[in-house]
């Protein structure tokens, strides 16, 4: 009964947050939302199931977190969906912090954009944001000090925008790791307070992996997870791979001005969280950006 009550609850969540702003004018009104799929009752129990019991540090005060799902490209339904429902709730759990979830552009009033601690980018993609004094509220939130989240293909937009892409650190240039195959990561830095979960040990996982181009770069960010080429699988990948140098990083945490990002391509489909550890990732990744947990961002 706990999972079946779940889901409408986030729904409501959702509704809320659009509501609160109505319909966008004309002139903002590109594309509207593209719908998501309903989460099956056997998925959210075991989103639930993985979910941290406990926040990792306790908030130094309540903290407000703005989930943003919109897709002008590709959607990654299942997987937006999972990370919506997964996140809100995580939030509820620990009480590390409370979501709202919009795919409403409204959402970046800088008045509204202000009110939260963080901004998620859940696999947002081709964003066009309608305005420059909504481009100018999200780089100024971050800049001055509140914190940027994000997932999976947050990258797979501003191309156009280079002060928005310099943000999440990189952008997305294919996915020679496709969804369907099971793949190794290697921890960068096991000792690192965001790598915790891992205990020092890589793992495997399926979920499609991305790599990256400008303005991803190991100068300007600590890196925490990477694609592990030792194993044989993920290894033998030659096809659509650009990448020279072998750096397929998969997580990092950087500065921008005063604020703290926290970037990871894990989340492509639905079953990524449902892991306990990437859950447990992303909420280190959460409440490190939030500003509650303190992690050295410098470049290793």
């Amino acid at each position: 009964m706990k999972s079946s009550r779940a889901l409408p609850r986030l729904a409501l969540v959702v509704l809320g947050a659009l509501s609160t702003f109505g319909p966008l004018a004309a002139s903002e009104a590109q594309t509207s939302p593209k719908p998501l799929p309903t989460l099956p009752p056997a998925a959210i129990e075991k989103i639930e199931a993985a979910l941290p019991a406990q926040a990792t540090v306790t908030p130094r005060q309540a903290r407000r977190v703005l989930i943003f799902w919109r897709c002008e490209g590709f959607v990654h339904g299942d997987g937006i969906a999972a990370a919506n429902h997964a996140l809100a709730t995580m939030g509820r759990k620990t009480g590390a912090f409370t979501a709202d979830a919009s795919a409403d552009y409204a959402v970046f009033e800088p008045a509204n954009l202000a009110r939260y601690d963080v901004l998620v980018l859940n696999n947002t993609t081709q964003l066009k944001l309608p305005d420059a004094a909504k481009k100018q509220a999200l780089l100024d939130f971050v800049r001055q000090g509140k914190g940027l989240v994000g997932i999976h293909a947050a990258t797979d937009s501003f191309y156009d925008w280079p002060e928005a892409a310099a943000l999440l650190g990189g952008l997305f240039d294919g996915h020679p790791w496709g969804g369907g195959g099971t793949w190794a990561f290697k921890i960068d830095e096991p000792d690192h307070p965001l790598n915790r979960v891992w205990k020092g040990k890589g793992f495997k996982l399926q979920d499609e992996i991305y790599q990256f181009k400008a303005p991803y770069k190991r100068a300007d960010r600590r890196v925490l997870l990477s694609l592990d080429l030792s194993d044989p699988a993920t290894g033998a990948v030659k096809d659509g791979v650009k990448r020279s140098d072998g750096d397929f990083a998969v997580a990092w945490i950087q500065t921008h001005g005063q604020g703290r990002v926290f970037y990871c391509s894990l989340g492509h489909a639905a079953n990524v969280f449902q892991d306990a550890a990437v859950l447990r990732f992303y909420l280190d990744g959460l409440q490190y950006a939030a500003g509650d947990l303190e992690a050295d961002a410098r470049p290793r």
